[in-house]
């Protein structure tokens, strides 16, 4: 094998991971239950968090608030790593990418 021709396919291959990784970056993943919905990025950086009108909010509830949150941020991020898993996916057995 001609040592160029790997290298220009390798670096085809690392430009098309970044193109991958970059479209992943701008996505928005919305994690969701019947209290919350969160937004986030590819980056994992929470966007947005909107908390349902219906949901009454008492003192007792503020405990009952901060978990669905948390259900509803560990969501987004599953939605994250989830298409970052398909899209990078098929880079993950090639040596010197990384």
């Amino acid at each position: 094998m001609n040592i160029q021709a790997i290298m220009k396919q390798a670096q085809a291959m690392q430009k098309e991971m970044m193109k991958a990784k970059d479209e992943i970056d701008a996505m928005e993943f919305v994690g969701e239950n019947a209290f919350v919905k969160v937004h986030v990025n590819g980056k994992k950086e929470v966007l947005k968090i909107i908390i349902n009108p219906t949901f009454e909010l008492s003192k007792d509830d503020l405990e009952m608030l901060e978990d669905v949150l948390v259900l509803a941020l560990n969501d987004a991020f599953k939605k994250v790593d989830k298409t970052t898993e398909q899209k990078m996916g098929k880079f993950a057995n090639v040596p010197g990418l990384f």
